[in-house]
């Protein structure tokens, strides 16, 4: 299903939401039919993938992220963004940076010097070869990454880096796909009367460093200006979607990628979702073939049964955050203040009924008598969406969505979207009811 296709916005009957202006909300995703638990909303295939690492893989912040994870830290392919196996046969590196000694943008290595841009496969290498990594890219990231050049730019946060991988991936996208590229200048985003520090900034970076080409004459309205590079940082910040990196018990768990999904940028938040994505993104080759997906694909299924009509909403960020915490990632990513049902109850809180809430892993150890669910509806009105829909496994805090259903009947097989559990709903029941 395709909802935006060359800047224009458009459904197809047979798809299970539909855009929609919603009142105070914008653009909106609306089911345009009733949706079953399980029911699968949207597939949608990303137009721009660019790594979220350091530029520098020896960089403090790089290193802090490994010791976050007990010090493991993986290498990633640098266009499908797979765990690259350091025991496979297939893993190439890329021609250009190999030339020159060294290149830009790899997802790990170690060392002071260049890191060789590396994929999973030669197919693999093929693809990045002719739309994700172009010969300017390969120059763009390695003057990037070579402090004699942009020292500035590595004595600024990780953010400021990834920013920068962000514009080389976007104007390399008005050049290899201008369809794509309207399409990033199509979704939502404030244009800056006035371009912020952080848009000059990077923009004088990119322009010192790695001018990007002219785009094609067809194209020439995307040429290269302060005022597009604050465009499409904007674009970006309340668009991009992370691809995590692999779930650990016991370790802290960060962004290995952002993807732009044209369609999938218009779910809004919502605090207790009614929708979650899934993603598969180190699912092997011949298992994405099999099942007809690109490896770097998203899912959105519903949680339950949805009327025709009902917004379709995500949320944007772990469901156990507290109410204080929500509201200033809402403020401060994505400019926005969540007045949503569950806001509405949390927002009267004490300071002492949020901890409480931070603590709800309790809860979820207690989760097998129905009198705990019953005590704590009363005093934590959406005790059974935690209940129901939050994975209890150590140091997760993913939602659960049911398979799809079969044959029109839904699974009692719930998913977890962030460690991939499974667990049987109606098993777990029984098993409780014989305790009993």
């Amino acid at each position: 299903m395709s909802l935006v296709e060359d800047g224009h916005f458009r459904t197809t009957a047979s798809a299970a939401a539909r855009m929609a202006e919603i009142g105070g909300r914008g653009r909106a995703l609306v089911a345009s039919k009733t949706l079953r638990a399980g029911e699968i909303v949207l597939r949608d295939s990303p137009i721009l993938l660019y790594s979220a690492l350091p530029l520098n893989p020896s960089s403090p912040e790089r290193l802090q992220q490994q010791k976050g994870r007990g010090g493991n830290h993986h290498r990633y392919c640098d266009h499908c963004f797979r765990i690259l196996e350091s025991s496979s046969p297939y893993v190439v590196s890329c021609p250009l940076c190999s030339a020159a000694g060294g290149g830009g943008g790899g997802g790990g290595g170690g060392g002071g010097g260049h890191t060789l841009v590396l994929f999973c496969s030669p197919n693999c290498r093929s693809a990045a070869l002719g739309s994700s990594h172009t010969p300017w890219v390969c120059q763009a990231l390695n003057r990037l990454r070579d402090s004699a050049y942009s020292w500035p730019l590595h004595h600024h946060h990780q953010e400021r880096q990834v920013q920068a991988r962000f514009l080389v991936a976007a104007y390399n996208l008005a050049i290899v796909s201008p369809s794509n590229f309207r399409k990033l200048l199509w979704l939502q985003g404030e244009y800056l009367a006035q371009p912020d520090d952080a848009a000059a900034f990077l923009h004088s970076i990119v322009s010192f460093l790695c001018p990007p080409p002219p785009p094609p004459r067809s194209s020439a309205e995307f040429s290269f200006s302060l005022e597009l590079t604050a465009a499409l940082l904007s674009k970006d910040k309340v668009n991009a979607f992370g691809l995590m990196e692999p779930f650990a018990e016991d370790g802290d768990r960060s962004v290995r990628a952002y993807g732009i999904y044209p369609n999938a940028s218009f779910f809004n938040h919502d605090c207790l979702p009614n929708a979650c994505r899934f993603d598969y993104i180190d699912a092997t080759a011949a298992a994405a073939a099999a099942a007809a997906e690109c490896n770097t694909n998203i899912v959105v299924r519903v949680l339950h049964d949805v009327p025709e009509g009902r917004e379709i909403c995500l949320s944007y960020f772990p469901v156990n955050l507290n109410h204080t915490d929500r509201q200033r990632r809402l403020k401060e990513d994505y400019d926005f203040t969540c007045v949503c049902d569950r806001c509405k109850v949390e927002a009267n809180w004490s300071e002492e009924e949020e901890e409480e809430e931070e603590d709800y892993d309790e809860l979820m150890k207690d989760s097998e008598t129905e009198d705990v669910m019953v005590k704590e509806e009363n005093d934590f009105p959406h005790a059974y969406f935690f209940l129901r829909y939050m994975c209890n496994r150590k140091n997760c805090w993913g939602t659960l969505a049911p398979l799809p259903p079969s044959d029109g009947t839904p699974s009692s097989v719930m998913e977890c979207n962030s460690c991939g559990n499974l667990k049987n709903y109606e098993e777990e029941m029984d098993s409780d009811a014989n305790k009993e």
